[in-house]
């Protein structure tokens, strides 16, 4: 038979299948970038090429959905290729549109830009600042295949960042017209915006003095003010980097009154506590803030993400120039010249190892909970499912083959971020990505090379959102 006839250009065998909701012993075909059967070895076609997957888990292709990327971060090409390295196949940055430029016009130079230079396939989420006209391009933004729009309760002195009450209204209501996802980042800003200046006025600004100006219920009342004005205008609602147990337990009881309220946490949420303050000064400064670790809201966001009540993990990275962060040692707040101390933390390169390590390895959590959390619902809330997030015939053929007896350390060396620094710096690993295929095409190898360039990366139009995977996995 000449390989132009075989019935599949791949074979991936020997591995077990995790998808968001089982563990099989089975071997996947790929013809055309496709996923064309799923099936035991001995049932696969011929192909022109096979991975032994044997001793491996293979998951479908990780997504991170929410980075940060742009001119203040890591850029397309180094934030693309830090996350192929460590296991990701697709990501779906937060984006800005330029002063005087509409939403369809931000999409498509954005588009050209991530298409010359990712490796990863990608979509976007783009954030609406308090600007009324920027509404009026919602409705091509959404035909150019963008269907996720993130705004602000918070950062009041971060020019037209905050936006109103209002403004969210009016927001929400032509999102949900154009059945697309409002992404909220819930703290109340006037609240901090007092507790802040109170601090400074009262000379509190050190690294340490800055978590309490960010207290866990000015997240609860945001939230809770975000879900009513959701529930007025028939929006879905998604809580983007949830931090307190009380915000978790305002969502749950929209979820159980029948709201689409959905959420997300990150690891720094799960891993981390404000006594990183003390260690790394600005450079743990994030929003919403590390919470206390002798508190409740760590082992809330865990049981939250066991129990389904949280549906994706994400990075939210967001790494800045050390020559930023550091003056943020002598006043956390603001440097020398009034501007404000940046927020934001790296976290990209460290995403898929330390949910795996933290959540299956030391909590026993299932390998299921992690497909869900890293891959199935995100593409469904983002409209990108069943082409990602699964491994079913007719899927994108994006795998992400996990070996779970890889041991290794995080080194900050080994990263391709600006941030310079790690917060896991040292921490000791148990599993890591093996190989990972896009589209049916090796991306990495299990020598941990890249063999796609960028400009590979596809871009992902977005449908409307399907409601995500919950309740406990056994």
């Amino acid at each position: 038979m000449t390989p132009s006839a075989r019935a599949a250009d791949l074979v991936v065998k020997g591995g077990r299948v995790v998808t968001g909701s089982d563990v099989v012993d089975a071997g996947i075909a790929i013809k055309g970038g496709r996923i064309v059967a799923l099936a035991p070895d001995e049932w696969l076609p011929p192909a022109d090429r096979v991975i032994d997957a044997t001793g491996k888990l293979v998951f479908p292709g990780l997504l991170d959905c929410h980075l940060h990327v742009g001119p203040e971060y890591d850029d397309w090409k180094v934030a693309a290729e830090a996350a192929a390295r460590t296991g990701l196949t697709s990501v779906v940055p937060f984006v800005n549109y330029t002063a005087g430029e509409t939403l369809p016009q931000a999409t498509r130079r954005l588009r050209e830009q991530a298409e010359a230079e990712s490796v990863l396939d990608f979509g976007f989420h783009f954030i609406l600042e308090h600007e009324p006209a920027i509404l009026d391009g919602l409705a091509e933004a959404v035909r150019l295949g963008v269907r996720s729009f993130k705004m602000f309760m918070t950062y009041k002195k971060r020019g037209k960042r905050m936006v109103s009450d209002e403004f969210l209204c009016k927001a929400m209501e032509k999102i949900a017209a154009l059945d697309s996802v409002c992404q909220i980042h819930a703290e109340n800003g006037d609240i901090l915006c007092y507790l802040e200046d109170k601090a400074i006025a009262e000379g509190r600004t050190k690294p340490t003095d800055f978590p309490a100006t960010c207290p866990d219920w000015a997240e609860e009342e945001a939230i809770n003010r975000a879900i009513l004005i959701g529930r007025l205008t028939n929006c879905p609602v998604y809580i983007v980097h949830l931090s307190t147990r009380l915000g978790l337990e305002r969502i749950q009881r929209a979820q159980a009154e029948g709201q689409r309220v959905w959420t997300e946490t990150c690891p720094q949420y799960l891993l981390l506590s404000d006594e990183e303050m003390a260690k790394l000064g600005p450079f743990a400064k994030i929003g919403p803030p590390l919470r206390p670790a002798h508190g409740r809201d760590r082992e809330a966001m865990w049981a939250g993400s066991a129990a389904g009540a949280i549906h994706t993990i994400a990075s939210d990275h967001a790494p800045r120039l050390p020559k930023f962060k550091e003056p943020g040692r002598t006043n956390i707040f603001v440097d020398a010249q009034g501007v404000p101390i940046p927020f934001g933390a790296p976290s990209l390169e460290t995403l898929a190892p330390l949910v795996w390590n933290e959540g299956v390895v030391k909590r026993g959590l299932p390998p299921s909970w992690m497909a869900r959390a890293l891959s199935e619902n995100p593409a469904r809330i983002f409209g990108l499912f069943p082409r990602k997030g699964t491994i079913r015939v007719g899927a994108d053929a994006d795998l992400t083959i996990w070996d779970p007896g890889a041991e290794w350390t995080i080194r900050q060396r080994d990263h391709l971020s600006m941030a310079g620094y790690t917060p896991y710096e040292g921490w000791t690993m148990r599993g890591r990505a093996w190989t990972t295929l896009v589209r049916g095409q090796i991306l990495l190898t299990p020598a941990g090379e890249l063999e796609q360039k960028p400009g590979f990366g596809d871009y992902l139009a977005e449908e409307p959102p399907v409601p995500p995977l919950a309740g406990r996995l056994k």
